[in-house]
């Protein structure tokens, strides 16, 4: 009954057993590993982008950060909503990355940023004065902080004004895949062909040790994002074990599965909080995350039995995070601890 985090779920074998491949003999460090080029090429297949630029870092801050520094010079400012991991849980990353751009929040309900109220902020600061922080970029995030997910006709209702505002755009995927499985969209059209720039496609919140890849769908700009890599010490000198654990996440659409597990576990869990008895789900369940509240009895019984999981905006209020190895056995059991 471990709800806190999907980053503590455990590895698939499928990824262990392709880091012990990886482990045989030597390899070429820094990216040039043999197995990196077969991960660059199946990623470029699975976004129909044949000349995307793609890189490999250890997190998603990384992945983040590295990405709108890209977007967002120091005199910059980037668009993102109010719960944002960018805002709320990089400890200013991106700030910093951007040396001195700054994150402008945009409000939107369960997660998702309001159109309306991304228009009134660019028509309020474009075109900026001298005096203010130029407008240059917007990042959103799918799947969002609150569990919802953005549909790609959603993504490009936001991209179209920004790019019409000259901003360049952002796709945070630390749960892309979770994302993906529930619209039924292909990668491409919920990603380039809504108008995303660049995209930190997650893997670590979906089973893997610790690995994102950065997708530049405009590959004019690799050279200065290895630039940046590099100089923010995120370039891995034994790369291989980087591209070896996306290599089993891409194989056999492995990293479709494991999104698929996650996502059935969170539908099961929430369906049955909203049976309960005072129980109430507090956002729409989309993906993995399930907002909830329920009776403060069942909070101690489910926290003595030894559940896991946060507290959240209210007295009785919890965020529960399903994984790919989430069973039903451990949601049956935290509904009848929380049911009494």
């Amino acid at each position: 009954m471990y709800f806190a985090s999907d980053n503590a779920s455990p590895v698939p074998a499928e990824v262990l057993e392709a880091l012990a491949r990886a482990n045989d003999g030597p390899q070429m460090p820094y990216g040039h590993d043999t197995i990196m080029d077969g991960v660059r090429a199946r990623l470029r297949e699975v976004f129909e982008a044949p000349g995307a630029a793609v890189y490999l870092v250890a997190t998603g801050t990384a992945a983040n950060s590295l990405s709108l520094a890209m977007l967002c010079p120091p005199w910059g400012a980037a668009f993102c909503h109010t719960t944002a991991h960018v805002q709320v849980d990089e400890c200013n990353a991106p700030e910093a990355f951007m040396n001195g751009g700054k994150l402008l929040q945009v409000q939107g309900a369960d997660g998702r940023m309001d159109p309306a109220a991304l228009a009134d902020m660019l028509q309020r600061l474009v075109p900026a004065s001298v005096h203010n922080a130029q407008p240059s970029a917007l990042t959103l995030t799918n799947t969002t902080e609150l569990g919802t997910v953005y549909t790609p006709d959603q993504i490009a209702a936001l991209t179209g004004p920004a790019k019409a505002a000259g901003l360049g755009t952002h796709l945070d995927g630390a749960r892309f895949a979770n994302a993906l499985v529930t619209t039924g969209a292909t990668p491409a059209e919920m990603t380039w062909k809504a108008g995303i720039d660049i995209l930190s496609f997650g893997g670590t919140k979906n089973g893997l040790m610790g690995v994102e890849a950065v997708i530049l769908f405009d590959p004019a700009r690799a050279k200065e994002f290895e630039l940046r890599r590099k100089r923010s010490a995120h370039l891995f000198s034994k790369h291989r074990y980087l591209s070896a654990q996306m290599e089993a996440y891409l194989e056999g659409d492995l990293w479709l599965r494991l999104a698929r597990q996650a996502n059935a576990a969170a539908a099961r869990l929430s369906a049955g909080i909203a049976q309960i008895p005072g129980g109430r789900v507090m956002h729409p369940t989309e993906a993995n995350m399930v907002f909830a509240e329920f009776p403060e009895a069942g909070h101690t019984r489910a926290r003595a039995a030894g559940a896991a999981y946060y507290p959240h905006e209210t007295a009785l209020g919890a965020r529960l995070v399903t994984s790919w190895n989430t069973t039903d056995a451990d949601v049956n059991r935290f509904l009848g601890l929380i049911h009494g």
